[in-house]
């Protein structure tokens, strides 16, 4: 079960003195919870809530981004790359060395914005990955970030954008 839920009360439980939680889940279907009630156990992860991106941002960068290939005459998918690298949503992996080029290229199946660069590890034996994701993982505050790149970059070379007030409106709908 995967739901959006909101903690509408914690306390401590007196037997084991481990905080308890209660909570008010965006969902009115009780037999799913019904049926976990009775679970030993239960995998749980709670984390802040983000409203995934919204297509059109996705849409209106790759807009932006032929535009500036038309300028440039530099393939897109080089541009998308490097604004991928420019924002900088990635994990630092060590990988044994004989691993490396396995990685990278199971890393690259997943799409067209997941990068490798590798750098040395103080662990011997071992080569650091920088593994960026794709823009297909972003959520709306990264998406926001990686469009304002790209917007950012067509001022530059004089192409047209939507203005601060459109751009605005469009992050609204994000959030």
């Amino acid at each position: 079960m995967q739901t959006t839920a909101k903690i509408t009360d914690i306390n401590i439980d007196y037997w084991t003195n481990k905080p308890k939680i209660s909570l008010l889940l965006d969902t009115k279907d009780i037999n799913v919870v019904e049926e976990l009630k009775n679970e030993n156990k239960l995998n749980i992860e709670l984390k802040k809530y983000r409203q995934k991106r919204s297509l059109d941002a996705n849409a209106y960068m790759w807009i932006l981004i032929s535009k500036i290939q038309e300028k440039l005459n530099i393939p897109k998918e080089e541009i998308y790359r490097d604004a991928i690298k420019n924002i900088g949503v990635y994990e630092v992996l060590p990988v044994k060395n004989e691993a490396v080029e396995r990685f990278i290229e199971a890393w690259k199946h997943n799409g067209l914005g997941w990068i490798c660069e590798t750098t040395k590890s103080k662990l011997e034996g071992f080569t650091n990955i920088i593994a960026y994701y794709g823009s297909s993982t972003y959520n709306t505050k990264e998406m926001s970030r990686l469009v304002d790149l790209i917007v950012q970059e067509c001022k530059q070379l004089d192409i047209e954008t939507m203005t601060p007030e459109e751009l605005s409106i469009l992050k609204e709908e994000w959030k």
